[in-house]
């Protein structure tokens, strides 16, 4: 039972840590993509999986849920796919005014192949632009691995806007699914309003917004956790008196008598009033037997405590609890903001980056510390959770693919050369990256296998 225990707790705490860590990462970017006008079709805790538990959201349109696969979390903002599908305003068109229509449907109209057709369906799916139309009879539905064959047009006010673009939606008047709709407008420009409404149509700085919205909340999230521990759980600090702290069982002090809350008077024959006096005289103490006065309940005592050569005496320095004002929380909780980027980003350095790589854990490690720290109580827990909330958002800072910083840095890229990079150049970047991520994960989860397990 215990071995079983043993390993549940550090999987529950492990994902119960990521889990709600990587929600707020992504609740950040849910949040500025709304802010910037972008639709966001679903919103999940846990990776992608067709068992799941959800809401549609009546307001905006999106998906809220949670998977049984707690190993992170996802916004599918719409968009992020740089790949446009050719025929795609006609199909957005033609669907609209029909109402609803298969692919094959789609291919004859419009004389396109059906891989075209089916493209382009796909596209203004993850735009938000079409709904999906499923047919039981062929095996379709929401939790289907594969995308449906026919599309339906998405209810449509008299402007065009959708239930996904939250208030500008007027309900009143407004089409319903699949309903035939007339676009008041060239098949082109109705395109490139529903692109204006995707990540693809909106500029520079609102883009890069939305990319680093998730690692400002992780890092604002541990700052604010921290802080609020700082004032209001308070900080553990040494006293520098001569009481003791504790005294561990077994040890000589132990076995010679002293207790917690035990006050020192003499070590070794020399009167002391601090810790420090403590630790000086311990530090010329070279026999094997120490002498030691204390009062205990206003009566004074003489212990001898027999010590061998590199033996502790078992005694602990008595520790307090204080509350921090807001302004020294905020210095504290700051330091640690940075010291965690400053360490992340050695890895950058590649004189520092395999130091900082064994000195760095996966999710077997983290899984193992959260289990740790949530024994050693809430306040220990949530110092660990706001620490590890600093490091995920600094990692996804760093310039790789898929992680948040490679997507910037392409941004920044196509910024500077004014136009966009090609798709299969981004998709290379993206496989290089990907790759790249994969051997760190890989080392990284050696490592805490060698460290905790082996």
């Amino acid at each position: 039972m215990d071995t079983i225990l043993g390993v549940i707790g550090p999987i529950f705490w492990g994902l119960l840590t990521l889990s709600v860590l990587v929600g707020v990462h992504e609740g950040g970017h849910f949040l500025a993509a709304r802010a910037c006008g972008v639709r966001v079709t679903e919103f999940f805790l846990g990776l992608p999986c067709r068992f799941n538990l959800h809401h549609v959201s009546r307001r905006i349109g999106t998906k809220f849920g949670v998977t049984p696969l707690l190993l992170g979390g996802y916004a599918m903002i719409c968009g992020m796919d740089p790949s446009p599908a050719e025929h795609a305003p006609q199909v957005l068109g033609l669907v609209h005014r029909r109402g609803k229509l298969s692919v094959e449907e789609i291919s004859t109209e419009l004389s396109i192949d059906e891989d075209a057709a089916m493209e382009a369906c796909v596209q203004l799916l993850g735009w938000g632009a079409l709904a999906p139309a499923y047919d039981p009879e062929k095996g379709e539905g929401p939790s289907s691995k594969y995308y449906p064959t026919t599309y339906a047009s998405m209810p449509r006010d008299a402007a065009g806007n959708t239930i996904y673009d939250g208030k500008a939606f007027e309900r009143s008047g407004a089409t319903a699914e699949g309903e035939p709709w007339e676009p008041p407008f060239s098949d082109e420009e109705f395109y490139a309003r529903e692109r204006s409404h995707t990540y693809l149509g909106k500029g520079f700085w609102k883009r890069t917004f939305m990319l680093v919205a998730g690692i400002a909340v992780n890092l604002l999230s541990g700052f604010l956790l921290l802080m609020s521990i700082y004032s209001i759980v308070g900080v553990t600090v040494p006293v520098d008196s001569t009481e003791v702290g504790v005294v561990e069982e077994g040890t000589p002090a132990y076995d010679a008598g002293l207790r917690t809350g035990d006050v020192i008077l003499s070590f070794d024959g020399v009167d002391v009033s601090t810790w420090s006096d403590i630790q000086q005289a311990a530090q010329e103490f070279d026999s094997d037997e120490l002498a030691i006065t204390y009062e205990r309940d206003g009566s004074e005592f003489d212990a001898m405590v027999s010590v061998t050569e590199g033996q502790s005496l078992g005694i602990s320095q008595s520790t307090t609890v204080v509350h921090l004002n807001p302004i020294d929380s905020a210095h504290l909780a700051g330091a640690y903001v940075y010291m965690t980027g400053t360490s992340v980003a050695q890895l950058l350095n590649p004189a520092r980056t395999m130091e900082v790589l064994n000195g760095s854990t996966s999710i077997v490690g983290i899984s193992v510390m959260s289990a740790e720290a949530a024994a050693a109580g809430p306040a220990t827990y949530l110092t660990f959770g706001a620490l590890i909330s600093f490091s995920l958002g600094f990692m996804n800072l760093l310039p790789i693919p898929p992680l948040d910083g490679g997507k910037l840095v392409i941004e920044i890229i196509q910024a500077v050369i004014r136009r966009p990079l090609p798709v299969k150049v981004q998709n290379v970047i993206s496989y290089v990256g990907v790759g790249m991520f994969g051997l760190l994960f890989v080392y990284l989860l050696r490592g805490d296998i060698l460290r905790f397990i082996m």
